[in-house]
């Protein structure tokens, strides 16, 4: 593979190579020398003038050492962690001596700074090898060993797949795996596993997961952001974007991964400059390779619980109890899923309730028929999204029809669609199920228990706000911002002005997206909402400076 050239090994001509060679540092490299190590954080990029590097993918209790690939000269040893400080996966090992140097990650993103050619060619290179390493012998790295109606597991597997995580899944139900998988020495009780570089994680969570690749929230050098973004959605990506092109320190934190409700959604057809329609978890996707490129710090799972405001600068309490320090702060939290009110529901989200529809709940419900409640426009695209992939679907709705809260080629579409059965003036009553949902039962014009393998619920949501009641908030708990705020605080008067465009009641912190009193609730707007605070965040910066 070292002798081809494509996006994984691209071709470098004399002057890219020259000046990719002034970024780094000249090292002689003997035989047999590690380069990187597995489980190192912020491990170099590896110019490669001459010699050969072999990456490998470390020994693991049930295998060998693996190969990956071989790297000879003109060419540079690294993956996309180099950007988010993700520890190493692979160790790099030279098999041949040879010139070498070594960029850190201060020059990496000093030269994506400066040479916008350099930059796209890194950037696409690193995404590239990610995309390579997910699909071969490295995504035994990191193995999730759990059921496909498991919650635990399909909170795992939603943050691995959101952060394009190098991963193996192994379905603990699979009559051809499961003979062998507790071999490992761990128990069905103990599901879901994480496998962590062979070591067994037992009921594991995204938390620990991330503590163990180094993507949990840590202050390297105790130097307060310029600006700290919290909530990883359209808005709040935006935000982090738009902050560290324009030279903030910038940090995003989310409670489960990027991407917001947004990547919940199977198809976005109305976003600007995508005429075919893009996945929500695609358009998130490519802004958090964006947010990687500026050098946004970007940390998940990471709760925020609370906000001290006074003085300078800011401080965001985790749930964990560490500490976050920003000059400015962004809240981009968005709204959290409102659910309804019936027996059992609790205990079957994530094992046949779903708030998403997206290729990781159609796995577990494919060919299965489904059940949607929901009248509004998400609920209509995950209709057709599972019903185009083979699900019966019923569209629940108390509403006598759609066109009130639906887009009208969405209620054409549906209308012409016979695998599509909707049902107007109707609720869902009960659930009912052993360890997953099986049936749910419909009351109002359609009285009926029907089958349900799959219960997706588009009911609307809330802001999730509760973390910040000091801020001035409207009666359904959605942020006032700029002209909106009512009532300013003694800060106020020692800065002689009024809030700024989505500025709150508190100064320096502000609030864009669904969060936002009078916001849009759509993805263009939030994405117009996040990059224009940040306009706000420059003035208010100056003003303590």
């Amino acid at each position: 593979m070292a002798k081809k050239h494509g996006p994984v090994v691209p071709h470098l001509t004399d002057a890219q190579w020259d000046r990719l060679v002034a970024h780094g540092v000249p090292v002689d490299v003997a035989l047999g020398d590690m380069l990187f190590r597995t489980g190192d954080r912020w491990y170099d990029l590896i110019l490669v003038e001459s010699g050969a590097v072999e990456v490998v993918r470390d020994a693991l209790p049930w295998v060998g050492e693996t190969p990956i690939v071989t790297l000879g000269p003109r060419t540079f040893v690294g993956e996309l962690g180099l950007l988010n400080g993700q520890r190493a996966f692979l160790s790099a090992r030279a098999t041949e001596a040879g010139r070498m140097y070594r960029v850190d990650h201060a020059a990496l993103q000093r030269l994506m700074a400066e040479d916008d050619e350099l930059c796209d060619l890194l950037l696409r290179t690193l995404w590239a090898r990610r995309d390579f390493l997910r699909q071969g012998p490295a995504a035994l790295s990191l193995k999730i060993v759990g059921t496909q109606r498991s919650a635990g597991a399909t909170a795992l597997r939603r943050y691995a797949e959101r952060l394009e995580l190098a991963h193996t899944w192994v379905d603990a139900d699979d009559p051809e795996t499961a003979a062998h998988i507790f071999e490992h020495g761990f128990s069905r009780s103990d599901l879901p596993v994480a496998i962590v570089q062979g070591e067994n994680v037992r009921n594991a969570t995204p938390g620990q997961v991330a503590e163990m690749l180094g993507l949990a929230y840590v202050n390297d050098d105790d130097t307060a952001a310029d600006l700290a973004v919290v909530g990883g959605g359209p808005a709040g990506l935006a935000a982090a974007i738009y902050g560290a092109s324009e030279g903030l320190r910038t940090v995003l934190l989310d409670s489960i991964a990027p991407g917001g409700q947004s990547a919940a959604t199977s198809r976005i057809e109305n976003y600007l400059g995508f005429p075919f329609g893009v996945s929500g978890d695609a358009l998130t996707g490519q802004a958090s390779l964006q947010a990687f490129k500026f050098g946004v710090r970007v940390f998940a799972p990471c709760e925020v619980a609370g906000l001290q405001e006074s003085g300078d600068p800011l401080t965001l309490t985790l749930a964990d109890g560490r500490l976050v320090h920003a000059r400015s702060v962004v809240i981009t939290t968005g709204a959290q899923y409102r659910t309804l009110d019936l027996d059992r529901w609790s205990e079957f989200e994530g094992a046949g309730i779903f708030h998403a529809a997206t290729s990781l709940e159609l796995r577990q419900v494919i060919d299965s028929p489904v059940v949607i409640v929901g009248g509004a426009n998400s609920a209509g695209q995950a209709a057709l999204y599972l019903a185009a992939n083979g699900c019966p679907v019923r569209l629940v709705v108390r509403a006598d029809g759609l066109s009130s809260q639906m887009s009208s080629y969405l209620v054409d579409r549906l209308a012409d669609d016979p695998r599509v059965q909707v049902h107007t003036r109707t609720r869902i009553a009960a659930l009912h199920g052993g360890e997953t949902l099986e049936q749910v039962t419909l009351a109002g014009d359609t009285d009926a228990t029907v089958d349900c393998r799959g219960l997706f619920c588009f009911i609307g949501a809330q802001p999730a706000t509760d973390w910040v009641t000091q801020l001035e908030r409207d009666e359904h708990g959605f942020v006032r911002t700029g002209d909106d705020v009512r009532s300013l605080g003694p800060a106020w008067a020692a800065l002689r002005r009024s809030p700024l465009p989505f500025e709150t009641s508190l100064p320096r912190v502000f609030a864009a997206g669904d969060v936002r009193r009078g916001s849009m609730k759509r993805v263009a707007a939030a994405v117009g909402e996040g990059s224009s605070a940040v306009a706000s965040v420059h003035r208010a910066l100056a003003d303590v400076t």
